[in-house]
């Protein structure tokens, strides 16, 4: 089955809730693969696969990268080199899934961050027909953010499998306080779980360990997330 993480903007802790769901999901038995479409921004050896197996040691897939840290379409024309076409990135996932296997695609930012002039994350999703996750901010404007980004992915017609918080403080204000109780009644999609700041410098063991406990409440099953 295959999942598109997305996020209601950049640095928000994204990568880390990715690999969280990879644990979660191997944990109960499924063999995971942690996809990447476009990563921009980071040197040779680095970058969210490499984060990903880290923190889970789980299989993981880049399909391009560009030099500079800008949203991919901008970094590939800086670059002088020819764009992805969303025809080879939906083949390229749809390549990837298997029977008994959980195939997680992090997006770059947010839904509707430009992988190329012109398409977008949304749009692989939406010809793949797998549903998203979306990765929140918690903190003051979140919910703006989040409920934005729900709106939209659902008038594309993509299904919101729900959301995750990323990195949460472990000393949150009033604001994030509210703002994670409050976030499913505007949205309107289930709130899986929040990944506390911090959990990205963990172990392999301590991460798993973590994630049985972060997304407690996630099913086990993942096609049970679409209706």
């Amino acid at each position: 089955m295959i999942i598109f993480v997305t996020g209601t903007g950049t640095d928000i802790g994204k990568t880390v809730v990715t690999a969280a769901l990879a644990s979660h999901y191997r944990s109960h038995g499924y063999d995971v693969v942690v996809a990447k479409p476009v990563q921009t921004g980071e040197p040779t050896g680095h970058g969210d696969i490499f984060t990903v197996k880290a923190l889970t040691d789980v299989d993981v897939a880049e399909y391009v990268r560009y030099p500079e840290p800008l949203a991919p379409n901008l970094a590939a024309r800086r670059a002088s080199v020819v764009q992805v076409e969303c025809g080879e990135l939906v083949d390229w996932v749809r390549q990837l899934d298997d029977p008994e296997r959980v195939v997680l695609v992090e997006g770059a930012g947010g839904l509707l961050v430009r992988l190329a002039d012109d398409f977008t994350l949304a749009d692989i999703a939406a010809d793949v027909g797998a549903p998203i996750i979306v990765v929140t901010s918690l903190g003051l404007g979140s919910l703006n953010w989040a409920e934005l980004t729900v709106r939209e992915a659902q008038r594309r017609g993509l299904q919101v499998a729900g959301l995750i918080g990323g990195s949460m403080p472990a000393n949150p204000d009033l604001a994030t306080q509210l703002n994670i109780e409050e976030l499913e009644k505007v949205t309107g999609v289930r709130l899986w779980g929040c990944i506390p700041q911090g959990a990205g410098a963990m172990d392999v063991k301590a991460f798993s360990e973590g994630s049985r406990n972060w997304l407690r409440d996630l099913p086990s099953d993942p096609s049970s997330l679409v209706s």
